[in-house]
């Protein structure tokens, strides 16, 4: 959908706008440690390539069943370009990354994502309010203090894999809502047409990356890891990113975000329910720093 015949930003959180921020946030929060699991028997790029293409499969027979138009050229090459930043760099260096770096890490680079999505969209005349910007500090100030103590193992490869991840998703989340810089937009087809196609297009280019490096499956799979897969299919891609790119097309980029400050509580939250962790006072209080931060980007945001 053209970003010029989007509907203009609601002054009011629709019902609609609360679902998509509840997947963004909630569902969303819980693939992380989804992704690692489904890793024991799926490599990254084939697992991230395998989920989205299952997943723009159903959506988009969802949409033909629907009476959906098949997209058109210009709409395809739109869904490559976006397909490759978000799916390709976003999802496929961020799985490549969790082979070798912490999740902690991994968190921390996300949540510094509302900031790399305000100085990209600075040449679009667009500055965050003063209560996104306070919101977009207080949540860095909140990861900060989440992940103090966390065991920061790093390599060089999964640093440079999250660097790629943040700049990829960033980008193309800001595009996505304003087009290229020049003027020229990116038009997906309308709706669940649209998300399928993006699905598929960087489904398509992961597995095209998964067969050049090489990526063998575990095959049968682990059970866990295939369950994990099946969830990610479903939940993650499915509702998250679709709640997602709707996000982009109805909220500022700035609230579209805010699941990056979120999701390390869930994190947190599964880690204890889960994973049997113990969470002590300085978690505690970060997760109401956090909390705060969406507060203020929700009474913060543009439009």
């Amino acid at each position: 959908m053209s970003s010029a015949t989007l509907p203009a930003p609601a002054t009011r959180l629709s019902p609609l706008i609360l679902a998509c921020l509840g997947a963004t946030w909630f569902v969303w929060g819980s693939t992380y440690l989804a992704i690692k699991w489904a890793l024991v028997s799926f490599p990254p790029f084939f697992q991230m390539g395998t989920r989205f293409v299952a997943a723009g499969l159903v959506l988009g027979l969802f949409a033909h069943w629907r009476g959906a138009a098949w997209p058109t050229r210009e709409q395809w090459t739109s869904a490559f370009v976006l397909g490759a930043l978000m799916l390709g760099c976003g999802y496929g260096a961020t799985a490549f990354a969790q082979q070798s770096i912490s999740s902690g890490l991994v968190v921390a680079f996300i949540a510094v994502v509302p900031a790399v999505v305000a100085l990209f969209e600075l040449p679009y005349g667009l500055r965050p309010s003063r209560l996104e910007t306070a919101g977009i500090t207080l949540g860095l100030a909140g990861i900060v203090l989440l992940t103090q103590g966390e065991g920061f193992g790093a390599s060089g490869g999964g640093l440079l894999a999250m660097a790629l991840a943040c700049t990829g998703w960033c980008a193309g989340s800001v595009w996505a809502k304003h087009g290229l810089p020049g003027g020229r937009k990116l038009e997906l087809a309308p709706g669940a047409a649209g998300y399928a196609s993006q699905m598929l297009a960087g489904g398509l280019l992961l597995l095209a990356l998964s067969w050049g490096a090489g990526e063998q499956p575990t095959l049968p799979p682990d059970a866990r890891s295939f369950a994990c897969w099946v969830y990610l299919v479903v939940a993650g891609s499915l509702i998250g990113f679709s709640a997602y790119m709707l996000l982009l097309q109805r909220a500022s980029t700035a609230l579209a975000s805010s699941y990056t400050f979120v999701n390390p509580v869930i994190a947190m939250v599964l880690g204890v329910t889960v994973g049997g962790e113990v969470v002590g006072g300085g978690e505690m209080l970060a997760a109401g720093i956090v909390t705060a931060s969406v507060v203020l980007l929700l009474a913060g945001r543009r439009g």
